[in-house]
């Protein structure tokens, strides 16, 4: 038997990569695997978070682990791994791990875990394939992914009201004070009840004020404006159209959409 036209086995490094960036079943599956357990980790925190439930160290060592070891494949099998380290992304999941593997650090941070949910469904692959399985979610992918974006602020601006004010602010003894604060000055209320303390938290309002604002409105101008399908153009790149274009409104393209017919 000819033993030379018999594939290469492919090694482990192949095989890992082939499930984070592949597209084949065996990489989908995994990587809506991946994002079950990011959303199974936030409501964890944050339901131990508002409880206060304390005894919960040998689950947050449990899910630092798994953190541990997805972050440290996924360094593995990257192109330029010191690039991937020192990303905004990258950072976050080392936060996020050392929080989770050492509480005394702040179990606030682990807030910050909401980010990576926000860096699967940016990746290429994890959105083709929610439109692809998702009738609901070709419909709604601006809204989805603005009200992710709103909700991600949120919850970090929350972690880091709360780590930085509540051993010195009377008012901030919960994250409940913390979340309410935020929302408060989100939407510009301003109530006055909840005020943080020091420059610092001055400044925190602050951004809050100005980003949270900026990212609810656009919240609301994507649910406002009429509602488009997303189908990229094969000349100009345009990716919104109107579910009934028959042309390209940028370059006049004869566009040819896939149509699901009437429901």
């Amino acid at each position: 038997m000819d033993t030379a036209a018999r594939p290469k086995p492919e090694t482990l490094h192949e095989r890992i990569r082939t499930l984070y960036e592949g597209d084949v079943p065996a990489a989908h599956r995994f990587r809506y695997a991946l994002l079950i357990f990011d959303l199974l980790t936030i409501a964890f925190v944050i339901a131990t978070s508002f409880l206060q439930w304390h005894e919960t160290e040998y689950v947050d060592a449990v899910i630092g682990v798994v953190l541990l070891v997805d972050f440290a494949a996924r360094l593995w099998i990257a192109r330029r791994p010191l690039r991937m380290v020192l990303s905004t992304y990258g950072l976050i999941d080392i936060v996020v791990i050392v929080s989770m593997l050492a509480p005394i650090v702040g179990e606030g941070l682990a807030f910050l875990r909401v980010a990576r949910v926000l860096r699967l469904l940016h990746s290429y692959t994890m959105m083709t394939r929610l439109r692809q399985d998702f009738r609901w979610f070709r419909k709604n992918e601006q809204i989805v992914m603005s009200a992710l974006n709103l909700g991600v602020f949120i919850f970090i601006m929350t972690a880091l009201v709360y780590e930085t004010q509540h051993f010195t602010n009377p008012e901030i003894g919960n994250y409940a004070d913390a979340l309410y604060f935020t929302v408060t000055a989100l939407t510009t209320t301003g109530f006055g009840d909840v005020v943080l303390t020091g420059t610092g938290g001055r400044m925190i309002a602050v951004v809050i004020m100005i980003f949270g604002v900026s990212l609810f409105l656009r919240l609301i101008q994507v649910m406002l404006r009429p509602d488009k399908l997303y189908f990229k153009c094969p000349d100009c790149g345009l990716t919104r159209h109107d579910r009934d274009a028959v042309h390209c409104k940028a370059c006049g393209r004869v566009l040819n959409i896939p149509d699901e017919g009437a429901v």
